[in-house]
């Protein structure tokens, strides 16, 4: 038996007066989909604890197993064991986006964050610009005094790690779940860590916003990477080790780092994909493949995450969203079905569902449950269910995530 744990980032919504009054799940054309959906379980489970963030490091911790409760302390240092970053005691990492502030001369305070990506910038631009301006002899004695230090990544995603971090009482908010509101009110506040944190925002956006790849990025109609928002904070986490818990080995599959240093931190394999952008254009077969792959030589576990639903609704796009909602059911459903038919794997559990929702309203994230789907090739229930957020209601409710994966692995499909 091979067990298969597929995500789909903030692909759960609510209903959309330009839908109909329907959700993307619901509108989308998805006949593979709800097709596994009649013939297996669906029901609802609530992956965000209540009074945690609602995001996908609370939400992916609880669904393999790991109670945020006990084991959240922060998004970054999630993401900094994919990269093989240490925190040595009393060192603190946070993610370094790369955003796009609007282009008009007003303070720093009254501006709007006009996307929390920078256009989804990414490779050798990047990687340039962070390097640069952690360079520049404004901004390096800054960041020195600060203690804090930059580790490039090829996308909008950088980590930063800063010694002697005093993290009591600060408040540091993620940007998707702010975009176009004034960042005076959200700008780190609460200590004095805050206070550095945030000259040191106000100093990298005034360096920033006349560097020659911005200059182009404008000429070529694209977002500048005009600024950098520091967030995510938190210290240096143990997980559960997965294998010894669950009894089983495997990999994950995913272009964001957070799913692979949980994955890392939990004694799974990461897998790299060429061509996983975590973006609505990406390598969606090569995910599959590798998933079909891992099965066959690394365990009977592989989670499969897809972090297009999620980044399309950051960005306002509710077309995008539809679109990576049907290729996840062509491009990786169908295809994996395929997969595992041509790889001679007859009998296989698959654990489809959203790790969080991801609102059109808002753009950010909300914790109220998901729907979930658990199909068993060996049984056939004509359970008469589609997979959407209505038809989840009506089936069975999980209040915790984190029994997801005895969920996966039981034998009652």
């Amino acid at each position: 038996m091979k067990y298969l744990l597929l995500i789909g980032d903030g692909m759960a919504d609510n209903p959309i007066e330009a839908l109909g009054g329907r959700t993307p799940l619901q509108y989308a054309d998805t006949p593979v989909i709800d097709d596994l959906a009649n013939r297996g379980r669906v029901g609802s489970v609530r992956t965000i604890p209540e009074g945690l963030p609602a995001g996908s490091d609370t939400g992916i911790l609880s669904i393999f197993g790991a109670d945020p409760n006990r084991y959240y302390t922060g998004r970054a240092p999630l993401e900094a064991a994919a990269t093989g970053i240490s925190l040595a005691p009393g060192s603190a990492a946070y993610r370094c986006n790369m955003v796009t502030y609007e282009d008009v001369d007003i303070p720093f305070a009254e501006k709007r964050i006009l996307s929390h990506s920078a256009g989804g910038i990414a490779g050798e631009s990047s990687m340039a610009l962070i390097e640069y301006l952690f360079a520049d002899p404004r901004f390096a004695p800054a960041a020195e005094a600060a203690g804090l230090s930059v580790h490039p990544a090829p996308s909008f995603r950088h980590m930063a790690v800063q010694t002697g971090a005093d993290l009591q009482g600060i408040h540091l908010r993620p940007p998707h779940d702010h975009l176009g509101e004034p960042i005076g009110p959200i700008l780190p506040s609460g200590n004095e860590t805050a206070s550095v944190l945030r000259d040191l925002m106000e100093l990298a956006h005034t360096i920033l916003d006349d560097h020659p790849i911005n200059r182009a990025r404008r000429e070529a109609g694209q977002l500048p990477a005009n600024g950098i928002w520091i967030w995510a904070e938190g210290t240096a986490v143990e997980l559960p080790h997965f294998p010894a818990r669950y009894g089983r080995t495997g990999g994950v599959i995913s272009a964001v780092p957070l799913c692979h240093g949980i994955g890392a931190l939990m004694g799974l394999v990461p897998i790299s994909v060429p061509g996983a952008t975590g973006e609505l254009h990406t390598n969606y077969e090569g995910k599959v493949e590798a998933a079909v792959n891992s099965l066959l030589t690394n365990g009977d576990f592989v989670a499969v995450h897809v972090e297009a639903p999620d980044e399309c609704t950051h960005n306002g796009d509710l077309e995008g969203k539809l679109q990576a909602i049907e290729w996840l059911d062509s491009r990786v459903m169908a295809y994996l079905l395929a997969c595992l038919d041509r790889a001679g794997i007859p009998e296989y559990r698959i654990l489809f569902l959203a790790d969080h929702k991801t609102l059109m309203a808002t753009r950010g994230h909300d914790g109220e449950p998901v729907p979930f789907l658990l199909y068993d090739s060996r049984n056939n229930r004509n359970s008469g269910r589609a997979y959407c957020e209505a038809d989840g209601e009506q089936g069975e409710y999980l209040p915790v995530g984190t029994v997801l994966m005895d969920l996966l692995f039981g034998d009652d499909a």
